[in-house]
């Protein structure tokens, strides 16, 4: 419990071993604010972009697609997928 050491400059002097400073409390940085809840428009775009992305894909693969290239039917498609996806990452 005590450790006990010989002081300085006494000659057979037992003394009490000074209590390490290390042992205070750490510092806790203060929380971090919580973000801002995202505005109306974020969940009803990223919805809006995956239902017509999914929508343009099977209109696509039934050939319905109005249009002179049949990949950009296809590329539109994956398009409005990945900007859904893209938008809902900003949702919070």
């Amino acid at each position: 419990m005590f450790k006990f050491y010989r002081g300085l400059g006494t000659a057979g002097t037992i003394t009490r071993m000074p209590v390490s400073k290390s042992k205070r409390k750490r510092y806790i940085p203060p929380p971090k604010p919580k973000p801002k809840p995202s505005p109306k428009w974020v969940p009803i775009l990223m919805v809006t972009m995956l239902g017509i992305g999914v929508l343009d894909l099977v209109l696509y693969y039934l050939t319905l697609l109005p249009g002179g290239s049949p990949l950009w039917g296809l590329l539109s498609g994956f398009a409005l997928i990945a900007g859904g996806f893209f938008t809902g990452i900003f949702w919070r």
